[in-house]
């Protein structure tokens, strides 16, 4: 074999196979919730109390991907009534549209962490440009299965008139804050 094709081929052989893991959320440390200015008295917040979602991610080629699904009739602002008005058609019309959907094909890295994820929002059938902010991105086997677990707070802010969710605005704030803790354990 001729040198410059011996060189060719060591140097195809010696890329690394990235290895493209995939995890699945972990719904009993997934609560993504949401602040709102309430008529300039005070931040009012709520939550989400059922998510679901996948992730996929390989850290060595700085790539992954991001499908997280929340349960918009899971709602949670503390008592019943609020719950029920904030469910109805003026805010969530949870009816209507049963789920918020965040999606990433695009993860953003500092070295080896995670540090944010460019992708698509969908809240009231409306989808929108959104990139998350990840902080405290972590990675190691779980104390109680082994299993390799990733954990990781995210947030960001929407304007929520862009969502065709404008009632009461300006009164009640039109910029909702975004955050969540987010686990997800390696499938």
């Amino acid at each position: 074999m001729n040198k410059p094709l011996l060189i060719l081929l060591a140097t195809i052989f010696a890329i690394p196979a990235y290895a493209l893991d995939n995890y699945t959320i972990d719904p009993t440390h997934t609560w993504p919730m949401f602040e709102v200015n309430h008529l300039g008295y005070s931040t009012q917040r709520g939550r989400f109390n059922k998510s679901s979602g996948t992730i996929t991610l390989d850290v060595a080629a700085r790539q992954g991907s991001v499908d997280i699904v929340i349960d918009a009739n899971s709602l949670d602002m503390g008592f019943a009534k609020w719950d029920e008005h904030m469910k109805g058609e003026e805010f969530f019309n949870v009816s209507q549209y049963p789920t918020i959907r965040f999606t990433s094909d695009k993860l953003i890295f500092d070295g080896d962490k995670v540090v944010g994820a460019e992708g698509k929002f969908t809240l009231l059938a409306t989808t929108r440009p959104l990139t998350l902010r990840v902080e405290n991105f972590h990675c190691a086997p779980f104390p109680l299965t082994r299993k390799m677990h990733c954990g990781a707070d995210i947030s960001a802010t929407i304007s929520r008139i862009q969502f065709g969710m404008a009632k009461f605005v300006p009164m009640v704030g039109d910029e909702i804050k975004l955050y969540s803790p987010i686990e997800a354990n390696k499938d």
